[in-house]
């Protein structure tokens, strides 16, 4: 491969994945980070996966999502690009605007910076929170797919992560349709997987606070797991298969109750003392009134929402990574890490 792809928030959890099986494929890759910091960080640990032939595709510019400066640069010479980077927090900030500035202001930049460099191709990273929210679901078990939008206007319980990607993908589809781009957009459930150093998802501690015991006791809900290592193979993917143009994905493996991820690390761990203890659903909804990481989860208690994730599946060409698979992995790679993983 010649083509040089850009890829946007390179130092991620996310991001690090799509720059390695971009590397892995042949790919040259310019990849974005906030400062020289991440990107050593970047160098030391892709390096250590892809070889030194591999890090001779790799360039690592500086550049952020919430400034114009370093993207007329960042994007010259390239094929298309992958925009990753987001902000995700464990917490409901007081000021959404944290979180929602970056989602909305940054894709805006983006999709203009692609356009004026005369760039077509693009991948977006969604999010599920785009698509399973706001249909008046709150009790019994329903399926979702890449035809659902969500409805922010139709929420009891908003939260700023979703307010930001829902109004980031209405704006990235608005804008790609302006700009002639040709667009598709990946939207992930939780993010597991094998962290490859300290800078890992928010998800990862969904197996990590039962591993170091910061999970006091285990909501009802479900979530939609998927593999760090299938998000990234989808991305690529996506790049590959003009098909995929004018599209959503969902990259969804499988719901798992938390009780049952639990179940599982504690199967995997049975000298650790793993808590069981469960959290009622009407402290959840007491606690969520006042903000906090209850907040992100109100809405998926009392309910199950399956994203089907067939049609990503069958993008990537290849079956997801079993759940069980990607909680051993996320575990491994939390405890060499120390139970220390810096999430952003």
């Amino acid at each position: 491969m010649t083509d040089l792809i850009l890829v946007t928030g390179a130092s991620g959890f996310v991001g690090k994945w799509c720059v390695v099986k971009l590397l892995e494929k042949g790919y040259r890759v310019r990849g974005t980070v906030r400062s020289e910091a991440k990107a050593a960080q970047v160098r030391e640990t892709v390096g250590a996966l892809v070889g030194a032939e591999a890090m001779a595709r790799l360039d690592l510019v500086q550049a952020d999502i919430l400034d114009d400066k370093g993207w007329p640069e960042a994007m010259a010479g390239v094929a298309a690009v992958m925009h990753v980077a987001t902000v995700i927090r464990g917490d409901e900030p007081r000021d959404q605007s944290l979180v929602i500035r970056p989602a909305l202001e940054g894709t805006e930049r983006i999709l203009k910076a692609t356009h004026a460099a005369g760039i077509k191709r693009l991948i977006v990273t969604s999010s599920i929170a785009t698509v399973g929210y706001g249909h008046g679901h709150t009790t019994g078990t329903r399926t979702y797919d890449e035809t659902h939008f969500t409805n922010l206007d139709n929420m009891r319980w908003t939260w700023a992560y979703c307010i930001g990607k829902t109004k980031a993908e209405r704006l990235a589809w608005s804008l790609a349709k302006d700009f002639g781009l040709d667009m598709t957009t990946i939207h992930p459930g939780a993010i597991i997987g094998p962290a490859l150093d300290e800078d890992a998802s928010i998800s990862v501690g969904m197996v990590g606070g039962l591993l170091d015991n910061s999970t006091p006791a285990l909501p009802s809900n479900g979530f939609s797991i998927v593999d760090v290592r299938d998000v990234a193979d989808m991305h690529v993917a996506a790049l590959e298969k003009p098909e995929s143009i004018g599209q959503r994905y969902l990259a969804t493996a499988e719901y798992m109750p938390f009780p049952e991820v639990g179940r599982v690390v504690q199967e995997l761990y049975p000298d650790r003392k793993i808590v069981n203890r469960a959290a009622p659903d009407w402290a959840i909804r007491l606690v969520a009134m006042f903000g906090g990481p209850a907040r992100q989860i109100i809405n998926d208690i009392g309910n199950v929402k399956i994203f089907d994730g067939r049609k990503g599946e069958a993008l990537m060409g290849h079956a997801y990574i079993p759940a069980r698979q990607s909680i051993k992995d996320t575990a491994e790679a939390y405890i060499r890490f120390g139970l220390k993983l810096k999430i952003s």
